[in-house]
Parts: structure tokens; sequence; C-alpha cells
């Protein structure tokens, strides 16, 4: 069996078994776990009562955290004419036409977020194998087809996401860095689960919000008493 670190000894040690956390608690147990040296992320991992399977259960939409993710967001806006400079009058890394298409077509991925217009949007389908396993495509649904460009992008970097439910019926996300004010990333982590809360299919039936694990990215997993959390339907 292999010898664990002295940092996740000392982790180990401030964990207890079993245990059941309120929001509050597990962020401020994330916090006093020793660190390595960068500022980790934090990440949920929520279960949620659907079938996966059936088309008429899906689980997916965007959500404005009002605190941000703390990560450096990367816009790329496929568009033409007036909305191109708009797009970058926003805000935007990278904005263009065929010279963007014809970049990402020859396998340019370098941003974090795409967003295009209607118009453009039978073009950029044609992407679909560059874009679609890196979760970049566009669609209306997260708001990232518009021609509200400079709209889209100012949300984007602001701390807009989108989140959805795998294939296992679960919802991952990140909701903000290990160094933000406790506060902030409990407020972060109600309004995105207030947003699933809300997406919940009309064909799901019993509880929706069935389990949810907090964790760092090299931290412990803290299971969340669901029924402790304020203002959100379980």
């Amino acid at each position: 069996m292999a010898k664990r670190s002295k940092r996740m000894q000392q982790v180990d040690q401030l964990v207890t078994p079993g245990k059941v956390y309120s929001l509050e608690e597990a962020v401020a147990l994330l916090k006093k776990c020793p660190s390595p040296k960068f500022d980790q992320s934090i990440n949920l991992s929520l279960v949620v009562g659907i079938d996966p399977k059936k088309s008429d259960q899906q689980v997916r939409g965007t959500v404005s955290l009002p605190y941000g993710t703390g990560k450096k967001t990367v816009v790329a806006v496929i568009a033409k004419g007036e909305r191109l400079k708009e797009a970058l009058e926003a805000g935007a890394d990278f904005a263009g036409a065929e010279d963007l298409l014809d970049k990402i077509k020859g396998g340019w991925t370098d941003f974090s977020a795409l967003i295009t217009t209607p118009d453009m949007m039978r073009e950029v389908g044609k992407l679909g194998k560059v874009l679609g396993p890196r979760g970049l495509m566009p669609t209306p649904k997260a708001g990232t087809v518009t021609n509200e460009v400079g709209k889209a992008v100012k949300e984007v970097k602001a701390g807009k996401i989108e989140f959805k439910a795998d294939k296992t019926a679960s919802v991952n996300a990140a909701v903000g860095k290990l160094s933000f004010e406790s506060s902030h990333l409990v407020e972060n982590l109600r309004v995105i689960l207030q947003a699933i809360a809300r997406a919940k299919p009309a064909s799901a039936k019993g509880h929706f919000l069935r389990s949810l694990f907090l964790s760092s990215t090299m931290g412990p997993g803290l299971k969340i008493d669901l029924q402790s959390v304020q203002g959100v339907a379980v």
C-alpha cells in the first residue's frame, strides 16, 4: 500500500469519516487543510434525481456566480461586421470570422468560451469534432449563440458559467478559489444550487437534489447536508 504524503496525513486528522457538513462547515474545513503551492479551485459534485437516458430529463443551464470563479476566462467570438467590433469593445480576447474558423479547424482551442451569432452557427457547427469533446460548442440555451455578443462577452467575463448533468446524473462545477472569502464561496454555492434546482425537469419525480460533495483541487471530498442549505428546495 502506497504511503500517504505528510500533507494528506494532516488532512486525515482534520476530516471526520462519515460526517455530513453544512456549506459553512465544509468551506471552513477546506480552508484549514494544508494546501499545495497554488490557489486551489473549490468544486461541487451534485447528483440529481433524473434518468439521463431520457431526453425529457436533461438538466442544463447557465448561472452568473456573484463572485465569479476566480479563473481567467478567455473568450473567443465568431461574428462579422458590427458584431465583431461590439465583441472587441466588450472585452473579447479573440474575435474573427473565416480566419478564426480556419484556426479552430486546425485544432486551436486556447479559449474557455466561444460565442457566435446565429448566422455563423452553420459554419461553427462544422467544428463539432474539435469543439464538442472540449465542451466549447456554443448553444442558444447557454447564451453563447446570440446577436447580443457584447452582453454575452461581459456576462462570461463576469462569472457566468454553464452547468450540465452528465451520463451519471451528476453536475460538476468549479465555484471559486480557496483564497475567496468564506462567505463569498458559500454565496456562490447557494446561487448555483438554486439555479440547478430551478432546472428540474417536469418529468423528474421525487427528491431532485440527491447528494452533494464539496472538495478542493487536491483536498478531501466532504459530504454536504442539503437540507441545511438555506433558500434551496431539495
